[in-house]
């Protein structure tokens, strides 16, 4: 960037993050649907702190620990830390914009764009280590635009620390790197090569991951077990084109014209070929994802945050030429559109009303798996059921004789299942739940001696290679839950077949949530 970097527009950016954070407020406090599937099985690794877990590395859990140690664990205090990453976001990617010589317009729209993308407002409606991606990719696009501005070449040091954070919350950075590694040798900065700046960047990144990359060797690489089972089994087959024209939904169709302005920004125009690296990241990130064949629409999401700022910078460069102030208006209409889709995105409507809504303006959510569909798509549909999963064990493990009551376990299907009983359960004088999804397996079967086990499963069919006698005690009750979640059922098991440890090693199932409701015990 030649010339005095543009002032901080804070009155342009802080309002996007006032809006941000009423929407989190409303959507986890009096409109909230309730706790996500995913959230109980993060809260019981938060009880098992380590350096991994099957399906994910340890900083959100980490994370998760402080946030239940310092505010609890209701669903507002859950949510407190998303909203706030999400907030992160927003400011940063507003910073790139005026790293890229973008003014108040640019990082303006910028700001917005990135609280009205449903991508990010639905990552950041439930703690997952999706809600840290955005901040932690636009924090690395950052640094990036500063060493490309000319900043001491140590700030390689703190991309590379940056970058090996990302891999504790998730693996997907390596497509960052990626991007990034194809931006040097497509562009001048190759020269970066020459020097020890990048490689010395890469072994901090290596430094801080490699505690879990220890954790991996000493369990087996359960990790790449889980991402084959989920490849092979969970994801829908897309073709490429079907992926890119997913896109337009998953960030907004009024930011079309912002990031598509922001690919002519990085890719076309003289004041943009300084930044041509970031979108080599984009178009890398795009185009691997897009040829997988297996991508999620959304797994894209946290790249955009390069053209969305590229884009500000883009559109206000328009404006300045044409001499036509058009930015408030397009911040109206940004602003507008993004309220209207929200919904679509996080709970703000009651579940009743949310599919007229989505009729009424024409939209679908991409299908990204296999699952059989209810009512709600499934990031909605996740938030419902598992009260009812309870209450059905609840019901049966009270018709038990006292002698049977203890000496009894419970034993989950899924990890939500699982981890929505030992939330609620010890409430209900339940015994801690055990199962043989994902993580559940590693850390075991507890005092689980066989002779009563209350388990859930579709049929007695599956139980009875296990148990001397299978008793169906009663059904799951849920009306915009998941359809495969009401086809479970509660069954009261007696006399385990073999001891427990023999048959533990059998009981493994490494696989995404809803196919472990598909699966056998």
């Amino acid at each position: 960037m030649t010339g005095p970097r543009p002032d901080v527009a804070w009155r342009w950016i802080l309002p996007s993050c006032a809006a941000a954070l009423v929407i989190h407020l409303l959507s986890s406090g009096p409109l909230a649907y309730g706790y996500m599937t995913d959230e109980f099985y993060y809260l019981d690794c938060a009880s098992h702190l380590a350096w991994g877990y099957v399906d994910h590395p340890p900083l959100s859990i980490a994370a998760l620990a402080i946030v239940r140690a310092v505010l609890g664990d209701s669903l507002l205090a859950l949510h407190a830390l998303p909203a706030l990453l999400q907030v992160a976001a927003i400011v940063l990617v507003g910073l790139l914009a005026r790293e890229l010589g973008g003014g108040r317009a640019a990082q303006g729209l910028a700001s917005l764009s990135a609280l009205i993308c449903p991508v990010y407002l639905a990552d950041a409606g439930f703690y997952s280590m999706n809600a840290f991606e955005p901040a932690i990719w636009a924090l690395a696009a950052l640094l990036l635009a500063r060493i490309l501005n000319g900043a001491k070449p140590t700030e390689w040091l703190w991309l590379g620390l940056v970058l090996g954070l990302g891999l504790l919350n998730k693996i997907s950075i390596l497509w960052l790197g990626l991007g990034l590694a194809v931006g040097l040798v497509a562009t001048p900065e190759r020269r970066w090569l020459a020097t020890p700046w990048p490689w010395l960047g890469a072994l901090v990144s290596l430094a801080v991951f490699s505690p879990h990359l220890v954790w991996q060797v000493q369990n087996g690489w359960p990790t790449l077990e889980f991402m084959r089972g989920a490849t092979m089994e969970k994801m829908t087959h897309k073709s490429a084109l079907g992926f890119l024209g997913e896109q337009w939904l998953v960030m907004a169709p009024p930011a079309v014209p912002l990031w598509v302005g922001g690919l002519v920004f990085l890719f076309v125009s003289r004041r943009g070929a300084r930044y041509r690296l970031l979108g080599w990241i984009w178009v890398t990130v795009i185009a691997l994802l897009a040829l997988s064949g297996t991508a999620r629409s959304n797994y894209s999401g946290p790249a955009y945050a390069v053209l969305l700022a590229a884009g500000g910078v883009a559109w206000e460069s328009v404006s300045a030429v044409r001499r036509f102030r058009f930015a408030p208006a397009v911040l109206a209409v940004l602003l507008v559109v993004g309220l209207v889709a929200a919904p679509l995105a996080i709970p703000l409507l009651p579940p009743e009303r949310y599919p007229g809504y989505a009729r009424a303006l024409g939209i679908s959510p991409p299908v990204d798996q296999t699952d059989e569909m209810g009512p709600l798509p499934l990031h909605f549909a996740l938030r419902f059921g598992e009260q009812g999963v309870v209450d059905a064990v609840a019901r049966a493990y009270q018709g038990l004789t006292p002698d049977e009551r203890a000496h009894a376990a419970i034993f989950g299907r899924s990890f939500g299942d699982t981890g929505a009983l030992n939330f609620y359960g010890p409430a209900l004088g339940l015994p801690h739940a055990v199962s043989g999804h994902n993580n559940y397996w590693l850390w075991g079967p507890g005092k689980m001696d066989g002779s009563v086990v209350i388990a859930l499963a579709d049929s007695e069919s599956e139980l009875l290679p296990y148990f001397e006698t299978v008793e169906r005690a009663s059904a799951i009750d849920c009306r915009y839950c998941m359809p495969m979640l009401r086809h479970l059922s509660v069954f009261v098991c007696r006399g385990l077949r073999r001891p427990i440890e023999e048959i533990w090693p059998e009981l493994k199932r490494y696989v995404s949530a809803q196919r472990a409701r598909h699966a056998a015990v």
